[in-house]
């Protein structure tokens, strides 16, 4: 399976759009938001995808909570499975213990994957390229015998998104 992680769009719904466009073409089948949604365009955009999504709520994400009826989004944090794995998911890195199967996260505005004991931690970054001039997000696919990740970022101002593979082998 394919699933499209992103979070920190705060107040860039076109970025939000972009990143979710390529998660999408690149067979993202479920979209994961780590927070800090900040518009209601950005949860429009995650609901209009034509994917299940789920988004959680970030700390600046307090005027959205009359919305958790209307959109996918939950508070942190929340507990799911999707193809036979545990996720955790949050905005704030609070909870960062290996209890599930992957952890995602957001806040940070910086891009973490790493797999620590049973399992995988993805921070996909920043969408809105607040702290940098990048805009980033993340396409895991899971695998019986592993993970693989794809960190897609692109500059600013620049239609070309990069892409770096990681692999991990599930345990």
């Amino acid at each position: 399976m394919k699933i499209g992680i992103l979070s920190d769009s705060h107040r860039k719904p076109g970025r939000t759009k972009r990143a979710v466009d390529l998660l999408i073409k690149n067979g993202a089948e479920f979209l994961i938001h780590a927070g800090d949604i900040v518009e209601e365009e950005t949860l429009k955009i995650l609901q209009n995808s034509g994917v299940y999504y789920i988004a959680v709520f970030g700390n600046n994400d307090r005027h959205l909570k009359y919305l958790d009826k209307k959109y996918a989004i939950v508070n942190e944090p929340h507990y799911f499975e999707l193809d036979g794995l545990k996720f955790k998911l949050m905005h704030i890195p609070v909870y960062l213990v290996p209890d599930v199967d992957i952890v995602i996260f957001g806040h940070t505005h910086t891009k973490y994957i790493n797999h620590s004991g049973k399992a995988l931690f993805i921070n996909p970054g920043e969408v809105c390229a607040r702290n940098k001039d990048l805009s980033e997000c993340v396409l895991l696919e899971t695998r019986p015998d592993k993970f693989i990740t794809t960190y897609y970022y692109r500059k600013i101002k620049s239609d070309e998104w990069i892409e770096k593979l990681h692999e991990f082998e599930r345990i």
